[in-house]
C-alpha cells in the first residue's frame, strides 16, 4: 500500500479503524470501560505512531505544504515548479526571463503572433511546394491535416485577439473575411402529402422541486407559509406548511403537459389571520418557462412581490426537470427563414418530432401552446452546413435544409448546438450525403507594410550574460524549428516523475497547475492531442508496470481519446490519423491489456482492502473497453467473461500460494510432523482461508458485481487448492480420531452462511469427507451409551445426585470408551459448545435422579447438541442424523425406565414388612428418574419434520409417554401395596385381642391385676405410635424428595384409600364381635392421625370422606360409646376428640 503510492494516510487510517472496530465489537462488554473508549485509545495510538515524535504543529504545516500542489498556483509558483521539474537553475531562469522580456505583455503578444505567423507559413509551404507530410492512414487526410493546422492557429488568434493590444504593437490580428453566396435558389411547390398539426403530439413530464424561500423578513416567525405550483392550464399542487422563520420544504410536484414551452407558476402564500378573510394572502410569485434543455439543478429565482408585501427581495430556490418524450429528437431556439414556412427571419423555438418510423417534422412552437405554429416535413430535404448569409442579422452558425425548389436557412448561436441540430436532422432526412462541419480558417493580414518588423533588440547587459553562460542559443532560437512533439513527451515524462514523487497520493493525475502548463504547451506549439495522450499512456504504463498505482479511470480517459481518434470517431469530428499513431496505439493497447489482466490476477495486492476506492471496478470497465476491436462495436460479453475467468483462476492460485507461504505450511514439507501438528496447521490455514474469502466479499465483491458468478468460481477454485492440503492432513489422522471435527465446524459455519458457496463443490466434498466420520461417531456413541446404561444400572446405588451444572467445570466430558471393538483404543470426542441445558439449570437446587440416569440424559443431550451444532447442510442427511438420534434417545430412555422399574420392585421386596420400614432415599430417586425421563423425552425425542413422518413419530413418541405413565402407575401400586402389607401386620397384632380368644382373656386379667399395685402403661399404644410414625416419615420423605407433585398426590390418594379399605374390611370381618378396648384405642388413634395427616398433605376432602371412611368412623364411634360405660372407660381417647381436632 505504501510503496505503490495508491493509498493515502487517510486510507491507511480508515482500514486500521475498520479492522480494530471489528475486533473490539466482537469482544464481551467490560464493566466500567466502553468499547468507544477502547476504539478512541487505539486510534490515538495509531495517530501517535504515524506522526512519530514530530510536533503536531509541524505536521500540520507539512500537510499544508503538500496540499499546496493541488491549488491554483500563481505564475511565479509555476515557474518555480517547472524549474524543479526540468532541472533549470535559478540564474538560468532569470537570464531567459529577462532576455525574452517575459514581463512585457506586448512583447509576449508580438512573440506569439510571430510564432503563429511562422506556423501558418509552414502550412502554406507544405501546401504549395509539396512539403513532407506525416504518413497518414489515408491519402485523403493530407488536405485535412492542413485544415487542422490552420484551425489550431486560428483558434489561438481568436484567443489572442480577445486580449487588449498596446498602441505600439507591431502586429494586429484581423478577422478572416468570409465570402457569402448571395444567389438564392427558386423554390418549387410544396409536396402535397403534408402533415397536419394534429399529427404532431408531444407529452412532457415535469418535476418541480421547491426547496426554500429567502428574504422573507416581514412576517412573524410563527406565521404559516406555503407554496403552490401549477403548469398553466393544468392542476395546482401545494407544498406542506412551514413557519415563516424557516420556509423550507423540499416538496416535489409532478405534472404532465403537451406544451413544449409551458409556463410554470409558483406562488408563495401566508395563511390569513383575519376572521373575515376568505383566502390566504399571496406574498409573491415567479413564472418560469422551462424547456427540456433547461438546467436541472436547483437555482435561485427572484420573485415578483405582491402589493402590500414589504419584502422586496424575495427569492425562491427550486429546480424544474422537464423530460424529453421519445418522439422528440432535438429541440432548442433557432433563427429560421423559408419560402413557404417561417417567412420572416425570426428566432423561434423548434422541436424535431418523429411522427412515424419514416416521417419527421421540424415544428416551431409558441409559449403555452400544445400545437405547433408551423411545421416542415423533412421528407426529401438535405441538410448541410452553410456559411453566414448576408443581410440576416442574428445567429452565429448557419445550416440549411434544401429541396428542389425550396431552401430553409437556420442559424444557431452556438457551434456545438449547430452540430447537434445537423446531426439530428441528418438522421431524420435519411439523406446519403453526410454533413461535415466546415473548418474555420482565418488568414493573418498584416497592417501597413507586408514585411514584418524586426523584434526589439535585447539589452546588451542581458545578452552578454547570456552569452557568457551559454544561454544565447536558446534565447535566439526559433520555436517553429523545434520538434515539439518529442520535446513535449520529455516535459510530460519529467512532470509525471515529479508528480509521483511528491507527498500527495495522485495516482498519476497531474495537479491543476501542471495541467494548465501542459495544455498551453500543446495549444501554442501544435502538439497533436493523440500524440499527447499516447505519450501519457506510455509513461503511465511504465510506472504501473514498475509497481506504482495508477488510477484506471485516468488510463481510461486517455485510452478512450486515443481510440476515438485512431478509429475516426472523435466527438469534435473526423481528424487526421498518422500511421505512427496507429501503430503506437496498438502497441500501447496490448501493453495495457497485459497490465489490466495482471492487476485483475493480483487484485488482492494491487487493490488492498478495496483501495483506492472504486479502482478495481474501473479496471474491469477499462479491460472491457480495451478488448473492443473498434470504438463502436461492443465486445461480446462471453469474450470478456473468458478473460476475467482466466485471470481469476490464476488469482486463486496466486492467493493460495501466498497464503500458504504466510502460514508457513511449506516448512512442514519434508519434516516428520505429527498428525496433531498437521491438523493444527490445517485449522490455522482454514481460518486464514475464511478470512481471505471474507475480505474478498467485503472489499472486492462490489467491483465484480457484474461477474459475481466468476467470483464464486474463483472462491471454489481457491477452496479446491486448500482442499488438497486439507485432505492430506486428514488422511494421516489415526482411525476413529475425532479431533478434526472443529475443522468441519469452522468451515461449515462459514460455507453454510454464504449463499453462493453453500452446497457448492468444496462444500459437498467436505460433507463427503465427514459424513462417514459422523456416522461412525454416532455408532460408537450409541454403543457406548448402551453399555454405560447396562453397567451403570448393575452398579447403581440409587443415591440422588445434584444437578450436573453445579459442578460443570469439574466434570470430565470424555465419553467412556467403547468395549469389544476391533480398534484397540477409541477416543470419543469431547462435546463442543457445552452450555448447560435448561432442564439442568431449572433443577440446580434440587435432587435429581440417579448417577446413571443423569449421566445418560447428559450424554444424550450433549450428543444431540454436538450433532445439531454441526449444522449439517445437506437436508436429507441432516434429517437422517436427527431421526436416528431421536430414535436412539427413545430406546435409551425406554431401557432406563424398564431397568428402574425392575430395580424398584426388587428394592421393595427386600425391605421390611413392619412399621420399622422407612421409605429409603433410593425409592424417591427412582421416582425422580421417571420425572426426569418424562421431561427429557419431550426434549430429546421430539422432532420437527414432515406431516407424514410426524404422525408416525407422534405415535412412536406417545408409546414412550405411555410407557412412563404405566411404569409410574405400577411403581405407585407396588409402593402402596408395601404400605398395605405394613398396615396388615399392625392389624394382625390387633387380631390377638379379638373377643373369645384365650390371649384376650389372659391379657385382660393380667392388666387388671397389675393395675392394683403399679401404674401399667396403656397396652397397644406403642403399636399405634409406631405406625403413625412410619406414616409420617414416609409422607415427609416422599413429599420432600420426589420432584413431581402429581405423582406424590396420586400416591397419597391410593395409599389413603387402600388403608381405609383395609381397616374397613378388618372391621367388617368382626361385625358380630365387640372390639376389645385396646383394639378400639389403637384403631381410633390410627384412623384419626391418618385422616389428619393425609388432609395436611393435600388429599382432597372427597377422597378423605369416602363411604368406607364413614363406615369405619361410625363403627368406631359406636364401639367407643359401648366401651365408655365399661370399667375403665376409653381414658381420653375418642373419635369425637379427633373430630373436634379436625374441625
Amino acid at each position: 500500500m505504501v510503496q505503490s503510492g495508491g493509498c493515502s494516510a487517510s486510507d491507511s487510517r480508515e482500514v486500521f479503524k475498520k479492522h480494530i472496530e471489528k475486533r473490539v465489537r466482537s469482544l464481551p462488554e467490560i464493566d466500567g470501560l466502553s468499547k468507544e473508549t477502547v476504539l478512541s485509545s487505539w486510534m490515538a495510538k495509531f495517530d501517535t505512531i504515524y506522526r512519530g515524535e514530530e510536533d503536531p504543529r509541524k505536521h500540520q504545516q507539512r500537510m499544508t505544504a503538500s496540499a499546496a500542489s493541488e491549488l491554483i498556483l500563481s505564475k511565479d509558483q509555476l515557474y518555480e515548479m517547472f524549474q524543479q521539474i526540468l532541472g533549470i537553475k535559478k540564474f538560468e531562469h532569470q537570464l531567459l526571463y529577462n532576455a525574452c522580456q517575459l514581463d512585457n505583455p506586448d512583447e509576449q503578444a508580438a512573440q506569439i503572433r510571430r510564432e503563429l505567423d511562422g506556423r501558418l507559413q509552414m502550412a502554406d509551404q507544405i501546401t504549395r511546394h509539396g512539403g513532407r507530410f506525416p504518413r497518414f492512414a489515408s491519402r485523403e487526410m493530407e488536405a485535412l491535416f492542413i485544415e487542422e493546422l490552420r484551425s489550431s492557429v486560428n483558434l489561438l488568434m481568436a484567443n489572442l485577439e480577445s486580449m487588449p493590444v498596446s498602441k505600439g504593437g507591431e502586429f494586429k490580428l484581423q478577422k478572416l473575411k468570409r465570402g457569402h453566396n448571395t444567389s438564392i435558389m427558386d423554390m418549387g411547390q410544396e409536396d402535397e402529402n403534408t402533415l397536419s398539426k394534429s399529427d404532431v403530439v408531444l407529452s412532457f413530464t415535469l418535476e418541480v422541486v421547491i426547496m426554500e424561500v429567502q428574504g422573507l423578513k416581514s412576517l412573524a416567525p410563527n406565521r404559516i407559509v406555503y407554496c403552490t405550483m401549477e403548469v398553466e392550464g393544468g392542476h395546482k399542487l401545494q407544498t406542506d406548511q412551514a413557519e415563516a422563520s424557516k420556509p423550507t420544504w423540499g416538496t416535489q410536484g409532478d405534472f404532465t403537459t403537451t406544451q413544449p414551452l409551458p409556463a410554470v407558476k409558483v406562488k408563495l402564500f401566508t395563511e390569513s389571520t383575519g376572521v373575515l378573510a376568505l383566502e390566504d394572502k399571496e406574498l409573491g410569485r415567479v413564472v418560469l418557462h422551462p424547456t427540456p434543455n433547461s438546467p436541472k439543478q436547483l437555482e435561485l429565482h427572484k420573485m415578483t412581490v405582491s402589493k402590500g408585501c414589504p419584502d422586496s427581495d424575495l427569492k425562491i430556490k427550486l429546480a424544474i426537470r422537464m423530460d424529453k418524450p421519445q418522439n422528440m429528437k432535438h429541440c432548442g431556439y433557432l433563427w429560421a427563414i423559408g419560402k413557404n414556412v417561417w417567412k420572416r427571419w425570426k428566432k423561434r423555438f423548434f422541436v424535431l418530432v418523429q411522427v412515424s418510423q419514416y416521417t419527421f417534422a421540424m415544428c416551431s412552437y409558441r409559449e403555452k401552446k400544445a400545437e405547433p405554429v408551423e411545421l416542415l416535413q423533412l421528407d426529401g430535404y438535405t441538410v448541410d452546413y452553410t456559411d453566414p448569409q448576408p443581410g440576416l442579422d442574428g445567429g452565429r452558425t448557419f445550416f440549411n435544409a434544401v429541396k428542389e425548389g425550396d431552401t430553409v436557412i437556420f442559424a444557431s448561436d452556438d457551434e456545438q448546438d449547430r452540430i447537434l441540430w445537423v446531426q439530428a436532422m441528418y438522421r431524420a432526412t435519411g439523406q446519403s450525403h453526410k454533413p461535415v462541419p466546415p473548418t474555420q480558417v482565418q488568414k493573418l493580414n498584416s497592417r501597413g507594410s507586408t514585411a514584418p518588423q524586426l523584434d526589439a533588440p535585447i539589452s546588451q547587459f542581458y545578452a552578454d550574460r547570456a552569452q557568457k553562460h551559454g544561454m544565447d542559443e536558446f534565447i535566439s532560437a526559433n520555436p517553429c524549428n523545434f520538434d515539439h512533439a518529442s520535446l513535449f513527451e520529455l516535459v510530460q515524462r519529467l512532470t509525471l516523475d515529479h508528480r509521483l514523487n511528491d507527498s500527495y497520493s495522485c495516482l498519476g493525475w497531474f495537479s491543476p497547475g501542471q495541467v494548465f502548463v501542459l495544455d498551453e504547451y500543446c495549444a501554442r506549439y501544435g502538439v497533436r492531442g493523440c500524440h499527447r495522450h499516447l505519450c501519457y499512456l506510455s509513461d503511465l504504463l511504465e510506472r504501473a508496470e514498475n509497481g506504482a498505482m495508477i488510477d484506471p479511470t485516468l488510463l481510461h480517459y486517455s485510452f478512450a481519446f486515443c481510440a476515438s481518434h485512431v478509429h475516426g470517431n472523435r466527438p469534435d469530428g473526423i481528424g487526421t490519423v498518422t500511421v505512427e499513431e496507429k501503430e503506437r496505439f496498438e502497441e500501447i493497447k496490448e501493453r495495457l491489456r497485459v497490465l489490466l489482466e495482471n492487476q485483475i490476477t493480483y487484485f488482492r495486492y494491487c487493490f488492498p482492502f478495496g483501495r483506492p476506492e472504486g479502482a478495481l471496478k474501473a479496471t474491469l470497465s477499462l479491460l472491457e473497453r480495451v478488448l473492443m476491436k473498434d470504438i463502436v462495436t461492443p465486445v461480446p460479453q462471453e469474450e470478456v467473461k473468458a478473460v476475467i475467468r482466466r485471470c481469476l483462476e490464476q488469482a486463486a492460485l496466486v492467493n493460495y500460494q501466498r497464503l500458504s507461504e504466510y502460514a508457513k505450511l511449506e516448512e512442514n514439507v519434508g519434516r516428520l510432523a505429527t498428525p496433531a501438528k498437521k491438523l493444527e496447521d490445517t485449522i490455522r490455514l482454514s481460518e486464514l482461508v475464511i478470512e481471505v474469502l471474507q475480505q474478498n466479499e467485503e472489499h472486492h465483491a462490489e467491483a465484480f458485481a457484474w461477474w459475481s458468478d466468476l467470483m464464486v468460481e474463483h472462491a471454489e477454485t481457491f477452496l479446491c487448492l486448500y482442499s488438497a492440503d486439507m485432505d492430506a492432513a486428514l488422511e494421516v489422522q489415526p482411525p476413529d480420531s475425532w479431533d478434526s471435527f472443529p475443522l468441519f465446524q469452522l468451515l461449515n459455519d462459514f460455507l453454510r452462511m454464504d449463499y453462493n458457496l453453500c452446497n457448492g463443490k468444496f462444500h459437498k466434498h467436505l460433507q463427503g469427507l465427514y459424513a462417514p466420520l459422523v456416522v461412525r461417531y454416532v455408532d460408537l456413541m450409541e454403543s457406548s451409551i448402551a453399555q454405560s446404561i447396562h453397567r451403570g444400572f448393575e452398579r447403581e446405588s440409587w443415591e440422588p445426585v445434584k444437578s450436573i451444572t453445579s459442578t460443570l467445570p469439574n466434570v470430565s466430558l470424555q465419553i467412556p470408551k467403547v468395549p469389544n471393538l476391533t480398534v484397540s483404543s477409541v477416543n470419543l470426542p469431547q462435546m463442543p459448545s457445552l452450555s448447560p441445558s435448561n432442564w439442568m439449570m431449572a433443577n440446580d437446587d434440587s435432587d435429581n435422579g440417579s448417577g446413571t440416569s443423569e449421566d445418560l440424559f447428559w450424554k444424550l443431550d450433549a450428543l444431540q447438541t454436538f450433532i445439531r451444532d454441526l449444522h449439517w447442510p445437506e437436508e436429507e442427511f441432516g434429517k437422517h442424523l436427527e431421526t436416528r438420534l431421536k430414535l436412539m434417545s427413545s430406546d435409551m430412555i425406554e431401557s432406563c425406565i424398564k431397568r428402574t422399574r425392575a430395580a424398584f420392585e426388587a428394592k421393595l421386596q427386600r425391605s421390611s414388612r413392619t412399621t420399622d420400614f422407612r421409605v429409603p432415599q433410593s425409592i424417591c430417586t427412582m421416582f425422580n428418574v421417571m420425572v426426569d425421563a418424562k421431561a427429557q423425552s419431550a426434549k430429546l425425542c421430539t422432532m420437527d419434520l414432515g406431516q407424514e413422518f410426524v404422525r408416525h413419530w407422534r405415535q412412536y413418541h406417545s408409546q414412550i409417554d405411555h410407557l412412563i405413565e404405566e411404569t409410574v402407575k405400577e411403581m405407585i401400586t407396588l409402593l402402596v401395596a408395601k404400605f398395605v402389607v405394613i398396615l396388615e401386620s399392625v392389624l394382625a397384632k390387633l387380631s390377638r385381642y379379638d373377643e373369645g380368644t384365650l390371649f384376650s382373656s389372659f391379657l385382660s386379667f393380667t392388666v387388671k391385676a397389675a393395675s392394683k399395685y403399679v401404674d401399667v402403661p396403656k397396652p397397644g399404644m406403642d403399636v399405634a405410635d409406631g405406625y403413625v410414625t412410619f406414616v409420617r416419615h414416609s409422607q415427609d420423605m416422599l413429599r420432600e424428595k420426589v420432584n413431581e407433585e402429581v405423582y406424590v398426590e396420586r400416591l397419597f390418594d391410593q395409599w389413603y384409600t387402600s388403608s381405609m379399605n383395609l381397616i374397613g374390611t378388618w372391621l367388617t370381618d368382626r361385625m358380630d364381635l365387640q372390639l376389645h378396648v385396646y383394639q378400639l384405642k389403637i384403631l381410633i388413634r390410627i384412623v384419626k392421625k391418618k385422616y389428619r395427616d393425609f388432609r395436611l398433605q393435600g388429599v382432597l376432602d372427597s377422597t378423605l370422606n369416602s363411604k368406607m371412611y364413614e363406615t369405619v368412623r361410625n363403627r368406631l364411634t359406636l364401639e367407643e360409646a359401648t366401651a365408655s360405660v365399661r370399667e375403665g372407660g376409653m381414658q381420653g381417647i375418642s373419635m369425637k376428640d379427633s373430630d373436634e381436632e379436625d374441625n
